[in-house]
């Protein structure tokens, strides 16, 4: 029974934080947080955001410091970690970390990315989804970094976002050509990006082709996951289409999940295979029965 901090590294509102975390339950971590003066408001559902300001008061307090890597790790063992999809609508702490990561010094881009994920007639295809996606690439290509080109692509692939399925991807795609090649990037790789998000519009990369294999089954891993969140998933998808009435929603829907059944292979890299694929399979076809 303990709890842990990790440095403060992570940047916003003019400092770095932390985050305070425990490993056997949240009364533990929130005893100990209010014991510290730490406001409810730093509270993000299994863990505190905390300032600079504040960790050495916290480590002389009774907190373990560790590094972010073994934080995370402990706070998934404990069983009390909250998966993106099920996390606030917010996400900026953690998404601009994300960023900062793959294209630091373009806070503009960030913040204008920030807001078309969180357009309000997104629902599954917002903040939560583009933070899965990020995660899932940190799972598919462990303990390796993914690629910049497919972390990038990952961060436009829905940045426009209407409900029209082939338009969408390509406008995103046009949007990251513009605004990677106004942010200085080479245009070979601002192609690449753009060029991978509109792979996203049918889930169909070529053989060989890796960058498209991660951020296809990236973007797919939420078929895999437990009935619960895949029922979570489904409630999602059915509110981003609330403007189409049951039937036709319900006839749509089937063609999408037939056209998944029919995807061969689903999974492009073996690692997506191994972590998604039973899953996916059994989802979807629960989900057409």
């Amino acid at each position: 029974m303990a709890v842990y901090v990790d440095p403060p590294l992570w940047p916003a509102h003019g400092t770095h934080f932390s985050h305070l975390i425990s490993d056997t339950s949240l009364a533990e971590l929130q005893a100990f947080a209010a014991g510290a003066g730490i406001t409810e408001r730093a509270f993000d559902g299994d863990h505190y955001d905390v300032a600079q300001s504040r960790y050495a008061a916290l480590v002389a307090a009774g907190a373990v410091p560790v590094e972010g890597r073994i934080l995370v790790r402990k706070l998934i063992d404990s069983g009390l970690r909250i998966p993106a999809r099920r996390r606030g609508t917010s996400l900026k702490l953690p998404l601009l970390h994300r960023w900062n990561e793959v294209l630091p010094g373009h806070d503009a881009l960030f913040l204008d990315l920030l807001d078309r994920w969180g357009e309000e007639h997104r629902k599954y295809h917002g903040r939560t989804h583009l933070l899965a996606v990020l995660e899932a690439l940190d799972l598919l290509t462990e303990p390796e970094r993914p690629p910049r080109t497919v972390l990038l692509a990952a961060w436009f692939h829905d940045a426009v976002y209407r409900g029209i399925a082939g338009e969408d991807e390509e406008a995103s795609a046009r949007l990251a050509e513009d605004r990677l090649r106004h942010a200085g990037l080479p245009d070979s790789e601002a192609d690449e990006v753009g060029r991978l998000v509109r792979m996203t519009a049918e889930h169909r990369p070529d053989l060989g082709d890796h960058a498209a294999a991660l951020l296809s089954d990236a973007d797919l891993s939420v078929l895999g996951g437990n009935p619960e969140a895949y029922g979570r998933y489904l409630s999602a998808v059915r509110e981003d289409f609330a403007h189409i009435g049951d039937d036709d929603f319900a006839a749509g829907r089937a063609a999408v999940v037939r056209q998944l059944l029919e995807l061969e292979p689903l999974f492009h890299t073996s690692r997506g295979r191994e972590l998604w694929l039973a899953a996916a399979r059994r989802n979807l076809q629960c989900e057409l029965g």
